[in-house]
């Protein structure tokens, strides 16, 4: 197991250059400086609701736009968060979390799995939150179960705001992550699985 349970990733390609540090055992603090202020705003809900400060320094082409920043920084923040759990000794392993923001209402379930997979359910009543694609949110999910290992289903069970389905979504993702990850004292450091390993 990672004793400091953190990680400090850089990712650059043609495209993007991506920096995310996390530190899974925080107090919920952020740093976020994607170029995108509502993607920013999503992240701030996963690090103050999942208890993880996380730092995030990204430039990208946004001049053509926002979809190889987006994915870049779910792929930098899944390898900074596999890196930070190193063999998975001790986890809860599981998580899950419903949060409503008036009419909407979201689940999230996690499973850090060693095994990516992402089963996304949600529909937005208007394709932009402001000048944000909301389809690019499924991306950065995808990108980030790819590179962190889990197994991830989001449902959004109901909601009329845009706006306020990404947020329950992303607090709920928060709020499973915070379970997930935690250490589980009757554990005793072992791994979560009957196979020994995940």
């Amino acid at each position: 197991m990672n004793s400091q349970r953190s990680a400090d990733i850089r990712r650059t390609t043609r495209e993007t250059d991506i920096r995310v540090q996390v530190n899974l055992d925080g107090s919920g603090a952020s740093k976020l400086a994607s170029g995108l202020p509502f993607l920013d705003h999503m992240l701030e809900q996963v690090a103050r609701h999942g208890g993880l400060d996380i730092t995030v320094e990204a430039t990208g082409d946004l001049h053509i736009d926002a979809h190889h920043t987006v994915e870049d920084i779910g792929i930098t923040f899944g390898q900074a968060v596999q890196q930070a759990l190193g063999d998975r000794a001790g986890i809860t392993r599981y998580g899950h979390a419903y949060v409503p923001l008036d009419e909407a209402l979201s689940r999230v379930v996690l499973d850090c799995s060693g095994r990516p997979g992402l089963v996304y359910a949600v529909d937005y009543p208007r394709a932009r939150v402001g000048d944000f694609d909301v389809d690019l949110l499924r991306e950065f999910f995808q990108g980030f179960v790819n590179h962190a290992l889990v197994t991830l289903h989001i449902d959004c069970l109901r909601g009329g705001n845009a706006h306020h389905i990404a947020e329950t979504v992303f607090k709920a993702f928060g709020r499973a992550l915070r379970t997930a990850l935690a250490i589980d004292p009757r554990a005793a450091g072992s791994v979560p699985s009957t196979k020994g390993s995940l």
